[in-house]
């Protein structure tokens, strides 16, 4: 069965909701105000959490989701037992993450891994392969595709 048609169970998804909104809580995010929390679910039950880590040279911050990949492999966790990625941004707006999240989730993820958003207000799910259709580690080109 792949992990889209496996539906997350209602009490699983507000748990991981409000594990997110707790990791959004400890953002360091002094610059941008943009306090993003992120949960990874295990078939296990467990959950890793991350939230963004900003920096003052822009490029050294970190995402939330980073952040949690980064911890669970720390932790020694198996990433292919992830069922799910939850992240949560308070206010009223799902956010999408951004492209470097996406090219990392990529790297440790089947392309029908759900990642969902949640806002104080809703929620919306992708699949990775739907937010990074053509992904470097998952594009071959054939020989009609490459041009000499």
């Amino acid at each position: 069965m792949s992990k889209q048609s496996s539906a997350v169970s209602q009490a699983a998804l507000e748990q991981a909701h409000g594990q997110a909104r707790q990791a959004a809580a400890r953002a360091h995010a002094p610059y941008s105000k943009f306090p993003v929390g992120a949960v990874l679910q295990f078939s296990t039950g467990d959950l890793v959490l991350g939230c963004n880590v900003e920096n003052a040279s822009y490029g050294l911050t970190n995402c939330a989701e980073r952040t949690a990949v980064y911890s669970a492999l720390a932790q020694g966790k198996s990433l292919a037992d992830v069922e799910n990625i939850v992240i949560y941004t308070p206010g009223k707006t799902v956010y999408s993450p951004c492209g470097a999240c996406r090219q990392v989730l990529a790297e440790f993820f089947s392309l029908d891994t759900p990642f969902i958003s949640t806002c104080d207000v809703g929620e919306k799910t992708w699949t990775l392969g739907e937010l990074l259709p053509a992904a470097f580690s998952t594009f071959e080109a054939t020989a009609d595709q490459v041009s000499s």
